[in-house]
């Protein structure tokens, strides 16, 4: 730089250069980190598809969401969806290749509904498992594949359980259990 210029000049371009080799620094580091992502991403989670203009590299999906509604006892309840699992500070979230589907569990008073978004299948790819107490919804196709276990607020009838599907939207509705209690008579004193 020429020393024609005046010293607050010179400072300031000197300024210009620190900002100009801090962004080479940054975008050095957000390099490094995508290729240390790539090489940790699920194989599965990575498609390569011929084009005619040759040959195209797709990853995905990689979905990470959340939903907030509020509990009987009037506090929030967050459920996270998606196949991206946070992790502790500094470390990279994790990744699957199941993907866990955005679902409502509505706690009614003779029945216990299940509504979760399972889009891109058709209803022949849906497997559902039930217990007395967990529900369990598992897609495996070449292109999606979901999985979620959910634990159910009361005990059901599995025999009587059915289930629906319909643009993406897949409602169970399970029947509680009729508990009989034996009639117990009081003696009065």
């Amino acid at each position: 730089m020429s020393s024609d210029f005046p010293p607050w000049w010179r400072r300031r371009w000197r300024t210009f250069e620190l900002i100009d080799e801090m962004m080479r620094e940054f975008e050095r580091w957000f390099e490094e980190e995508f290729r240390r992502f790539e090489r940790e991403l699920p194989r599965d989670l990575i498609r390569e598809i011929r084009t005619p203009t040759g040959i195209r590299r797709e990853i995905g999906p990689i979905v990470y969401g959340y939903s907030i509604t509020i509990g009987p006892d009037g506090r929030p309840v967050i459920r996270e969806f998606g196949n991206v699992r946070p992790s502790r500070r500094g470390e990279p979230p994790m990744l699957t290749v199941e993907r866990e589907p955005l679902v409502d569990v509505l706690d009614e008073e003779d029945k216990v509904r299940v509504i979760a978004e399972v889009p891109g299948v058709n209803k022949e790819d849906i497997n559902l498992n039930v217990t007395d107490t967990k529900l369990t919804i598992k897609v495996d196709t070449e292109k999606r594949r979901y999985y979620k276990e959910i634990d159910l607020p009361a005990e059901v009838d599995a025999e009587n359980a059915k289930a629906s599907y319909n643009n993406g939207v897949l409602e169970v509705t399970l029947p509680k259990k009729v508990t009989r209690r034996p009639v117990k008579q009081i003696k009065v004193e």
